[in-house]
């Protein structure tokens, strides 16, 4: 048994989707989805926006750091 048949449950040949048919039903499932109100929308974006911005400090002050270290490692002057 391939792979495929395994995956798809049938060993049977299904025919390919047209088009026009496509479309249609591709159309019919986003009639099915619950969009967000704005609200949601509103929210959501927001709590994305907090997250990323938290997230870009951290990075920001993880890269400072460890450019400090490796300065303060690499370019010490040793008098010999």
């Amino acid at each position: 048994m391939a792979e495929s048949d395994a995956v798809r449950g049938s060993g049977d040949e299904q025919e390919r989707t047209g088009p026009i048919t496509f479309l249609r039903q591709a159309i019919a499932e986003l009639r099915k989805v619950v969009w967000p109100t704005q609200e949601q929308l509103i929210t959501y974006f927001l709590v994305v926006m907090v997250f990323v911005i938290v997230l870009m400090t951290l990075v920001s002050l993880l890269d400072l750091g460890f450019g400090k270290l490796v300065f303060e490692i690499f370019a010490t002057n040793t008098k010999q």
